[in-house]
C-alpha cells in the first residue's frame, strides 16, 4: 500500500513528519508519497519559492526510509489538483491500493475540491483525526463507503473512506513562519536541517496570516 500526503510544507514541520511516520506504521505502508502542492487552488499562494519548498521536503526526509518526496504537480501545468495526481498516481501504480491521508478540516471542505467525488475513483481516504473524536453524521456519498476494517484498505485499491486517530502535534506553519519573522528559536518545531536552510536563504522575514 501506498501512502499520499499533500501540502504546501511552507514549511515542512513535525506535525507533517510525524503524521506521516505514525500513518506508515499504522497501515504498514510500502511508503509515503510527499506531494509537494505547487499552485493550491483553495488557498493564498505559498511565500516561499515551489524551488525553495522542494529543498526543504527534501532536506526533512532525507534520512527517513520509506518517504519519497513526489514532484508530479510541479511539473504539470495549472493547479494542483488533487483529482489529477490520483489519477497518474493509479496509473503509475495499477495493482496497489492507494491511500490519501487528509485531516478533518479538510474532510469538512472536501466537497469544495475539484471533482471531489473522483478521488474515490483512484484511492481510499482516510482522515486522521485526534484520539477522541466522533465522526459525525455522514452525507449518504460517505456513509456507502465508509468502513472500520483496515483489512478493507488492503483488499481494494480504491473506493474506502476511513477515519484514523493519531497523536496530532498542534504546530502550525503560519506559526513557524513568524516565529522567523520575530527572530525568535523555532527549535524543536521542525527539523534542524530546514531551520539551516530557512536562515541560510533569509525566508520568512516579514509577517504574514495565511
Amino acid at each position: 500500500m501506498i501512502g499520499i500526503f499533500g501540502g504546501t510544507f511552507d514549511p515542512v514541520h513535525y506535525g507533517h513528519l510525524r503524521s506521516a511516520l505514525e500513518v506508515k506504521e499504522i497501515f504498514g505502508l510500502d511508503e509515503v508519497r510527499l506531494i509537494l502542492s505547487a499552485k493550491p487552488p483553495h488557498r493564498a499562494a505559498p511565500i516561499a519559492s515551489i524551488g525553495m519548498r522542494l529543498e526543504m521536503l527534501q532536506l526533512a526526509v532525507k534520512k527517513q526510509p520509506g518517504f519519497i518526496v513526489d514532484t508530479r504537480e510541479i511539473a504539470r501545468a495549472g493547479a494542483s489538483y488533487m483529482v489529477l495526481t490520483l489519477e497518474s498516481l493509479r496509473q503509475e501504480f495499477p495493482n496497489q491500493p492507494l491511500l490519501l491521508f487528509i485531516g478533518s478540516d479538510a474532510f469538512n471542505k472536501l466537497e469544495n475540491w475539484h471533482q471531489w467525488q473522483r478521488l474515490f475513483e483512484f484511492a481510499h481516504v482516510v482522515v486522521l483525526t485526534r484520539p477522541g473524536h466522533r465522526v459525525g453524521q455522514l452525507e449518504p456519498f460517505f456513509i456507502e463507503r465508509q468502513t472500520t476494517h483496515q483489512t478493507e484498505l488492503k483488499q481494494e485499491l480504491a473506493g474506502k473512506l476511513y477515519f484514523q486517530a493519531i497523536t496530532q502535534l498542534d504546530i502550525s506553519a503560519t506559526v513557524i513562519r513568524n516565529i522567523f519573522a520575530d527572530r525568535r528559536n523555532p527549535a524543536f518545531l521542525l527539523p534542524d536541517s530546514v531551520i539551516a536552510y530557512i536562515k541560510q536563504h533569509k525566508l520568512y522575514q516579514a509577517h504574514n496570516v495565511h
